[in-house]
Formats: structure tokens, sequence, C-alpha cells
């Protein structure tokens, strides 16, 4: 092919009217930002700490059942006028049916817990049924919170050998960078702003993992099969195109995403709260790694047509075989 007949527009069989976006134009400039968010996150969590639940910390949860319905405010009320302290209350599922967590209370004998939370919750032509009164201990909550953490680094571990054998090593451990970092930003912004860290949240960085780690398997993809089919490209071209081709996947999936997310937190109540929160940034931050630390690191990494050519021993010279 000729310098003439190399236009922008056709470059590579793609259609006249679709331009490459050159994402891979700002990728330095990506990375130093992620470097700075990352070293940022890890030293709020470090210094202030994440702000643990009752579910990490221990502390006392009850089920409350109404006979009409009755809001979260009136019931966290009665518990303090009864001398109850910090407790949180949140609706299941109806305006009749609560759970109330809060600290283990020092004043009150366990065994009269159950009595005196359910003189406590007892509303002015209201009664209150309360069928299930729960204590966690400091030691349980601290066992709960390394189990979390080894739940988390697992399911990274497994998704680094997943992305290896589908794909390739480079492209797997820019999918694991992008993953750490989603985790340890949204960790960060939580321990700056000392939200409650509860098991909620925790399901929300499982969440975070797998859709990030959905969003970099797609990008992946569509990278291996570019490399297979365009000749004479340059690595950081194919990236390029394939990044531009999944874009629309890209929005469409975050904007849908982000739509139940929203909808969660405006009408989804304490419950959901925190674990919609979280989701809301790691939709924002799962995206942005996909592209400029999972994709850029294998980039950096020199990734390149022939990680995805399967090398033909001289006695079976030939035409290179490509991996199925």
């Amino acid at each position: 092919m000729t310098e003439n007949t190399q236009l922008p527009s056709k470059k590579y069989g793609r259609p006249d009217d679709e331009r490459v976006i050159p994402f891979m134009k700002i990728a330095l400039p990506a990375a130093l930002l992620s470097i700075l968010l990352t070293v940022a996150s890890i030293f709020f969590i470090a210094t202030k700490g994440l702000n643990l639940g009752l579910d990490f910390t221990g502390g006392i949860a009850a089920e409350l059942n109404y006979s009409n319905p009755v809001k979260a405010t009136d019931v966290s009320n009665a518990l303090i006028k009864a001398g109850f302290n910090d407790p949180v209350v949140q609706t299941l599922g109806s305006d009749r049916d609560l759970m109330v967590r809060m600290p283990v209370q020092e004043d009150v004998e366990a065994e009269d817990l159950t009595k005196a939370i359910t003189a406590a919750v007892q509303l002015p032509n209201n009664a209150a049924a309360v069928p299930k009164v729960d204590v966690v201990g400091g030691q349980v909550g601290n066992e709960l919170y390394i189990r979390s953490a080894g739940a988390v680094a697992l399911a990274m571990l497994l998704m680094l050998v997943y992305v290896t054998i589908r794909f390739e090593f480079k492209l797997a451990m820019g999918a694991v960078l992008s993953l750490f970092h989603d985790i340890i930003v949204t960790l960060g912004i939580f321990a700056m702003l000392q939200w409650p860290f509860d098991l909620t949240v925790l399901a929300a960085l499982l969440a975070i993992i797998g859709f990030s780690l959905n969003d970099n398997i797609v990008v992946s993809d569509r990278i291996r099969e570019n490399f297979r089919k365009i000749r004479g490209a340059t690595p950081l071209e194919v990236v390029n195109i394939a990044l531009t081709e999944t874009l629309r996947r890209t929005i469409h999936t975050s904007m849908t995403l982000l739509l139940v997310v929203v909808a969660m937190m405006l009408m989804g109540g304490d419950g959901l709260k925190w674990f919609s929160i979280a989701m809301f940034v790691g939709v924002f931050v799962g995206t942005y790694s996909s592209i400029y630390i999972g994709t850029a690191f294998a980039l950096w990494r020199g990734l390149n047509r022939q990680d995805f050519i399967v090398q033909v021993k001289p006695e079976f010279e030939g035409e290179e075989q490509e991996i199925p």
C-alpha cells in the first residue's frame, strides 16, 4: 500500500465515517493521575483508617416488627431517649419491619437486652415485637474483617489466573492492577470521608471487581481479535482501534448500571445507601482503569501480535499458527 492511499478514514479497512480515538495519547498523564490517587488513598487508609461498621467491630443487631407503618427516625429517637447509644435504624423491605444496629451497651446486661430493647421501641398506638436480637463480639467482628480481606485477595488472584489462561499474561497483569486500583481508590474515598464500611460496602467492592473485570475482558478480547486481523498496524494503533470499537458498549453498560445505582441511592433507604454509594464510585473508577491502567500497562510491557501467535518449531516451518 502506497503512502497516498493510507488515509486515516480508510486505514486498516475501517469505515469512512468511523474515527479512531487516540486514547493512549494521554496514557502518561493518566498513569501519573492513577499513581497520585493510589498513593493518596493508601495515605488516608493508613492515617485515618476505615470507619468500620458493627459487622466488623461487634455490636447489637435487633429485628423489629411494628403493627403500623413507622419512620426510622422515630424509632432511633425512642432508643436514644431510653438510653441506648448510637443506634442505626434501617428498613427491611417495608416500613413496618426494621433492623436496629448499635454498639455494645455497657449499661445493659446481656440477659436483659431483649426486654430493654422491646420496652424502648414501643411507640404510641404502634406496638412493636422484637423477634430476634443478636450480639456480635469484637473477636467475631475482627475475624470477619480478616476473612473479608482474604476473600477480596483470593478473587483478584483467581481473576489473574483466568485472564492469563484466556488471553495473555501482560493483559492479565494489567487487569489485576486495574482491579487493585479500583479497590484502593474506593477504600481511600471511604477512609478520607469517614463513611461507614460494613458488609454491604464489602459486597459492593466484590461487585466492582466483577464490573471492572468484565470491562477488561471485553477490551482484551477486541485487542486480541484486532491483532489477528489487522496487518501492518503498530500495537499502539491496534489498542486505540480496539478501545474505539468497544467505547459504545462501555458507555451503554456504565450508564445502565449507573441508572440502577442512582435509583438505589434515592429510593433504596438506609439499607442500600452505602452499597449504592460505593458502586457509584466504582463504576467511574472501573471504567477509567480498564482503559488507562489495564490496557496501558499491557502496552507498556510490550504487548504485540506475537503474544497471540503460536511459535512454530523449526521442523514444522510454514505459515504461523494463531491461537484458536
